[in-house]
Order: structure tokens, then C-alpha cells, then sequence
């Protein structure tokens, strides 16, 4: 699957899930935040695409997938991503302690 593709399907789950994606500019990475009641997750339009599917699939783990219907394809894309997510949280945690 096409990473645009996956990112267009990763905006829609979140929506389902009550979020509102904003794709902006700035000096910032991007994540999810409530303001003033309403479930954002923010996207920097600078970063490229890949980095804001992985945002946007951090949140979906976060969140649970388990009340959303995901097109296999795209469960499969995740479960990449979950697991690339993964390997960099703990490799990071890692290297804190040392």
C-alpha cells in the first residue's frame, strides 16, 4: 500500500474515533491533544509522510482499534508500524539507563 494511501486511511480511523486531524506548519512534530473539549491530533505538514502515519498510528495504538472496523490491508500496515514503534520505544529506554 502506497504510504499516501495508508495516511488518507489512518486520518479517516482516527475521525471515527473522534479525533479532528489537522495538517499544519510550524516548529513542532506533531501528537494528539485536547483543546478546549476537542480531541485534535496535530500534523506538521513539513515532516514527511511516512513520519505522519507513524503519528497518526501511534494514536490509533493508544486508543484501541478494537470498536473500529480496519480494512486488512491497513491492519497490516499497522501492525508494522505498531511493531517498528516498539522496537524504537524500548531501543530508546534502552539507552536512557545506560
Amino acid at each position: 500500500m502506497k504510504v499516501e494511501k495508508l495516511l488518507l486511511e489512518l486520518e479517516s480511523l482516527c475521525e471515527k474515533a473522534g479525533y479532528t486531524v489537522r495538517k499544519e506548519r510550524g516548529g513542532f512534530r506533531g501528537d494528539q491533544c485536547i483543546m478546549e473539549g476537542e480531541k485534535l491530533i496535530l500534523l506538521n505538514k513539513n515532516r514527511p509522510v511516512e513520519t505522519q502515519t507513524a503519528i497518526l498510528a501511534k494514536v490509533l495504538k493508544i486508543i484501541g482499534t478494537d470498536d473500529l472496523f480496519i480494512k486488512p490491508a491497513v491492519r497490516k500496515e499497522l501492525a508494522a508500524i505498531w511493531k517498528r514503534l516498539d522496537r524504537f520505544e524500548s531501543s530508546e529506554k534502552q539507552s536512557e539507563t545506560l
